[in-house]
């Protein structure tokens, strides 16, 4: 699955949970224009700012931390610090159920698959596939208990590719 097509899925998925921020914006000084300025820094590529807005805003969130999470651990996916939106997802992962588990899985497989490639990619055998074996168990999940979260296939052929690369270690 494409780093694009988890965040759109996730969006989604995140979009059905609940409509829009107004509860929070209304009690918590700004929230819906300080969330505004951190999707907008997600969906605009500047991830930075995208992480710095998401790990404020989390602490004000309340009962939208988990979907502020999910958003956090995609800046993180997207900006290439794949270590920490496994982190980031895996934890958010372990207290949800349902979509929202699968989302936090899909995001937490990807960027496990991505670590996994990179430390293969520098030799380092045993860690890179600990990662890529940790990857297809979460997308394993996701796929079996969430297939309607992949929709195009995209995420059960990544599962398919980290399978591949498994056999060869």
């Amino acid at each position: 699955m494409t780093k694009f097509a988890i965040i759109s899925l996730s969006f989604v998925i995140l979009g059905s949970c609940g409509d829009s921020l107004g509860p929070q914006a209304a009690g918590n000084g700004g929230f819906h224009a300080k969330y505004a300025v951190a999707r907008n820094a997600l969906e605009g590529g500047d991830y930075a700012r995208a992480s710095r807005s998401y790990q404020r805003l989390i602490t004000q969130a309340g009962p939208l931390a988990p979907r502020l999470q999910l958003e956090y651990a995609h800046a993180e996916l997207r900006a290439g610090n794949y270590g920490e939106a496994a982190r980031i997802a895996g934890t958010l992962a372990q207290g949800q159920s349902g979509a929202a588990r699968g989302a936090a899985l899909a995001v937490q497989g990807t960027a496990q698959h991505e670590l996994g490639l990179a430390l293969l990619a520098k030799g380092e055998i045993a860690p890179g596939k600990a990662q890529l074996t940790q990857a297809s168990a979460a997308l394993a999940e996701v796929l079996k208990a969430r297939d309607d979260l992949d929709p195009l296939g995209s995420m059960a052929g990544r599962r398919a590719s980290i399978e591949a690369r498994l056999q060869k270690l």
